[in-house]
């Protein structure tokens, strides 16, 4: 049994689609920070199956992929530090009451 690129891209779009339900539901925004990282990640998978199964003898996907997941992680680093300085100010993490941009 072979594995076609449609399982790929089935894949992908299933743990998009629950990225962008979490991203727009979530009040917490640990929570949507985890979705959008849900979403990074099929596109990651998105471009390892084109990489797979279109060009094979280039590495431009996977280099696109590991770059992309260095920017994933320094996203995820930058988005929860910015959360816990605002978990320190404020004491709350959820979104709808974050809704005033003083200082």
């Amino acid at each position: 049994m072979r594995v076609g690129l449609e399982a790929f891209l089935l894949l992908s779009a299933v743990l998009f689609s629950i990225g962008v339900y979490g991203a727009v539901s979530k009040r917490s925004a640990v929570q949507v920070i985890m979705s959008l990282e849900l979403i990074s990640i099929a596109v990651m998978v998105n471009m390892v199956a084109f990489a797979r199964f279109v060009t094979p003898d280039r590495g431009t996907g996977w280099a696109f992929t590991l770059f992309a997941m260095v920017v994933s992680a320094a996203e995820v680093g930058v988005g929860l530090a910015l959360v816990l300085a605002i978990y320190r100010r404020r004491h709350t993490a959820e979104l709808p009451e974050l809704d005033e941009l003083k200082g």
